[in-house]
């Protein structure tokens, strides 16, 4: 293997200002360096890695060679590396995270969840943002555990000593059910129908209790650890249940699923809080984010 030498991250950015500018007098104006300094640069680069970078036959303008392109692509990702460390570097020194671990109830609409992670990496370009998402009580789990720093948190949360919390808005939740189904027909229910009707619960997937049951109005039940699959099964017809309004917004407009009036059900909302350990208040990253959430809801 041939002996390579190793190039300065100096030499690397005039290389790249080089290209930028298109000429090594621009590129000296650039970084205030005369022309001879970026010429001598250049040469010392050539000699360190064993290639020529530029076509000297060409007088007027600076043409990179095949291999130069080759050089200049990798200088350009190394660059770009060693600006994100020394960003993150910065970031550190002023008290920012290196890290904020997310936990969402899965109630929580998609669309509030994606601009809080669009306005996230924007604001905060060099804090890594981990996202865990699951079922009711499980979000308080890992929060209490330290898997998560921050949970978006439903109601099942309430009870658990050690941390503290902030409202977030709510979610409207609806009984729907698909246009075949018998509690769908036109007309009002009777009261206590719906107990002969099976209804598709959600559950959480964690081994530890949830305790009571809330939304369960049915000792007809089928109880499932995943939203979407129960999603799905109402759309099939298997059963009603109640659903976050907006996961299923557009599925009533098009027919797909009927929202149920029942004597038994007024409109119900579910609330969320950010939560976080009482121990561990989060950083200036992770408070802004919990901030976001909160005036999503204004």
């Amino acid at each position: 293997m041939p002996d390579v030498g190793l190039p300065t991250l100096d030499q690397m950015r005039v290389l790249i200002t080089i290209a930028e500018t298109g000429s090594f007098a621009a590129a000296g104006r650039r970084l205030g360096r005369a022309t001879s300094a970026i010429s001598y640069t250049v040469a010392t680069l050539e000699a360190n890695l064993g290639i020529q970078l530029f076509d000297r036959a060409q007088a007027r303008r600076p043409i990179l060679t095949g291999a130069g392109k080759s050089v200049l692509a990798r200088a350009a990702a190394i660059a770009g590396e060693i600006d994100d460390l020394r960003a993150a570097v910065a970031g550190l020194q002023q008290g920012l995270e290196a890290e904020v671990s997310l936990a969402v109830d899965v109630m929580l609409p998609a669309c509030r969840l994606t601009d809080a992670i669009r306005a996230f990496e924007m604001r905060f370009p060099t804090v890594t943002l981990r996202l865990h998402v699951e079922t009711l009580g499980a979000v308080a789990e890992l929060v209490l555990d330290r898997t998560a720093r921050i949970g978006i948190a439903g109601i099942f949360h309430s009870n658990r000593p050690g941390l503290d919390q902030m409202s977030v808005g709510v979610v409207e939740m609806i009984p729907v059910a698909a246009p075949g189904h018998s509690l769908a027909r036109p007309g009002r229910r009777t009261p206590g129908e719906i107990r002969h009707h099976r209804q598709l619960v959600l559950t959480v997937r964690a081994p530890f209790a949830e305790g009571a049951d809330a939304g369960v109005m049915s000792p007809k039940e089928w109880r499932i650890a995943d939203l979407g699959a129960k999603h799905a099964l109402l759309r099939a017809g298997s059963g009603w249940g109640f659903m976050p309004e907006p996961m299923v917004h557009d599925d009533i407009e098009a027919g797909c699923l009927v929202r149920l009036d029942l004597p038994e059900v007024t409109v119900g909302h579910y609330p969320l809080q950010a939560i976080y350990r009482s121990d561990a208040r989060p950083g200036p990253a992770g408070e802004w984010l919990i901030e976001h959430f909160a005036a999503q809801s204004g």
